[in-house]
C-alpha cells in the first residue's frame, strides 16, 4: 500500500516541486496540498493520511503549533527555508527536516528514513521515474530575457536588487532577481544557499573545510545559520 501524503505550505513553488517528487517514487501517493493549517485540518478529517510535510513559518497558524494541536498525528517531515527552527521540529518527533530549496536526493533520503521506522521497504526510484529538469533558465539582463543553461553556472552572488551569476570560463553578469528566487528557480538542480549572500553548484564545489566552500580560482564563504545544513550535505556525498 502506498504512503498517502499531505503537503502544507504557503508557496505555489515548493508545494509544485515537491508533489513531483512524490509522483516519482512508486510507494507515494499524493493525499492533497493545502496553503495553510486551517484547509489542513479540512484534509485530515476527510481522508487517511500518512505523512504530513509541513512548512513551518505560514498565515494563520505556524506549523509547530498547528503539529501540536493535532491529538494523533500522522509521521511529520518539516520543509522549510528557517534553519533555526530545527530543533523545534526534531522535538516534536519529525521524522526529518529539509531545508528548502529541497533536492530530489535530499527528498529520497528522507523517504528512505521514513520507511525504515515504518518497517516498509523503501521503493527505488529508476531514472525513468526521476523528475526532469530543464536545461536552462530564462533570466532578465538589462531589457531581456537571457538564455542560461544551468551546468555553466558555478555560482551566484546576491547583489543588492540583482544577482551576479557567475558561468564557467570566469564569466558573470547582473541579472534583476533576488537569490531567494533563484534557490525557487534552481530547487530541482544541484544548487546549495552556503551563505545569505550564495548558493553554488554542488557540481562545481572542488572542497570545502569549516568556513568556506572552495569552487575553482574562488572561496565562498559558508554562513553562520546555513553551516549545519551544508557540513551534512556535503558530507552525505562522500
Amino acid at each position: 500500500m502506498k504512503l498517502r501524503c499531505l503537503l502544507i505550505d504557503d508557496e505555489p513553488p515548493a508545494l509544485k516541486v515537491l508533489s513531483r517528487y512524490i509522483d516519482a517514487i512508486n510507494g507515494l501517493e499524493l493525499a492533497g496540498q493545502c496553503k495553510n493549517a486551517i484547509e489542513a485540518l479540512d484534509v485530515l478529517h476527510q481522508k487517511t493520511v500518512d505523512v504530513i510535510f509541513l512548512d513551518i513559518k505560514m498565515p494563520y497558524i505556524i506549523g509547530t503549533d498547528f503539529l501540536k494541536n493535532l491529538s494523533h498525528p500522522p509521521k511529520v517531515i518539516f520543509v522549510t527555508a528557517y534553519r533555526e527552527f530545527a530543533v523545534d521540529g526534531f522535538e516534536l518527533d519529525a521524522v526529518d527536516y529539509l531545508v528548502k530549496p529541497v533536492s530530489f536526493e535530499r527528498f529520497f533520503k528522507a523517504i528512505t528514513k521514513l520507511n525504515r521506522l515504518m518497517g516498509r521497504e523503501t521503493v527505488a526510484v529508476t531514472d525513468n521515474e526521476a523528475p526532469k529538469t530543464a536545461s536552462f533558465i530564462y533570466l532578465k539582463v538589462d531589457r531581456d530575457m537571457k538564455k542560461v543553461f544551468v551546468n555553466d553556472i558555478e555560482y551566484i552572488e546576491s547583489w543588492k536588487d540583482y544577482v551576479k551569476v557567475f558561468l564557467a570560463g570566469g564569466k558573470y553578469f547582473l541579472a534583476k532577481q533576488s537569490i531567494t528566487a533563484m534557490e525557487n528557480l534552481l530547487s530541482e538542480h544541484k544548487f546549495m544557499r552556503v551563505h545569505r549572500s550564495y548558493m553554488v553548484s554542488f557540481d562545481k564545489i572542488s572542497g570545502y573545510n569549516g568556513i568556506s566552500i572552495l569552487m575553482t580560482g574562488h572561496e565562498i564563504p559558508i554562513g553562520r545559520l546555513y553551516k549545519q545544513v551544508v557540513m551534512d550535505r556535503l558530507q552525505e556525498q562522500r
